[in-house]
């Protein structure tokens, strides 16, 4: 019987990549919460897992060679249970490189400019004092939108990021594109980005990854100094 992967997480739009791909692929997990407002991420146990910090990250008891593995970082993890299953990652050698190409994009671009989006315009006008700093908020809405744009280019001629098939390319970049309201964004002028966000948003599985814990984003206040602390390593 196959052992249920150990699932680190906390429910923000990088643990979704995860807790989608676990439910795309239908393998048993348990959940581990790290309370990333709690500052959890700073714990020595959870450092031990994850040695820069942050969630997710999963331990597979059935690893290669049939061995224990603990990997971090999203894309290495959706690659890693990609190639574990066989699923969701294209079925040629071409289609992998686009997978591949389209992921690292995500990691490299969507998410960091969308997270600083976050940071700038979400928390840091509520720290205590404030921090308004109007040259990052425009700096990293307007790098969020260019990016928006650019996938609905792809998207004009695509179906799903990587070409006319659902990959782990599509479960990393949802998330953080899901998030776009948030995020000072519009997709009146974006048709086949908002087409593609609802069809990933039709998903059962999606709906299910979203949902993990969903009750943990309630929108209560946060308090600043807590935050800032918990967040940012900040005094």
């Amino acid at each position: 019987m196959t052992q249920p992967i150990q699932f680190y997480f906390w429910p923000t739009p990088n643990g979704w990549k995860i807790s989608i791909a676990l439910e795309e692929m239908s393998l048993p997990y348990e959940v581990t919460l790290i309370n990333i407002n709690a500052g959890d991420q700073h714990d020595p146990a959870f450092r031990a897992v994850n040695p820069h910090g942050k969630m997710p990250a999963i331990t597979d008891p059935d690893g290669p060679d049939d061995a224990p593995i603990t990997i971090f970082e999203s894309g290495a993890i959706l690659q890693y249970l990609a190639r574990k299953t066989g699923k969701f990652y294209g079925t040629t050698e071409r289609e992998r490189i686009e997978v591949d190409q389209w992921l690292h994009w995500q990691v490299a671009a969507v998410g960091p400019m969308a997270g600083q989006v976050h940071h700038f315009v979400k928390y840091a006008p509520f720290f205590d004092p404030p921090v308004i700093n109007l040259y990052a908020q425009d700096r990293y809405v307007n790098e969020t939108a260019r990016l928006y744009g650019l996938m609905d280019k792809r998207l004009a001629d695509y179906e799903f990021l990587a070409g006319d098939f659902y990959s782990i390319a599509d479960m990393a970049a949802w998330g953080w594109c899901s998030l776009w309201e948030g995020q000072r964004q519009t997709i009146d002028d974006k048709p086949h980005f908002a087409r593609w966000l609802n069809t990933m948003a039709d998903r059962p599985a999606v709906q299910r990854g979203r949902a993990l814990h969903a009750e943990l984003r309630d929108g209560t206040p946060f308090d600043p100094k807590t935050m800032r602390q918990a967040l940012f390593g900040a005094p």
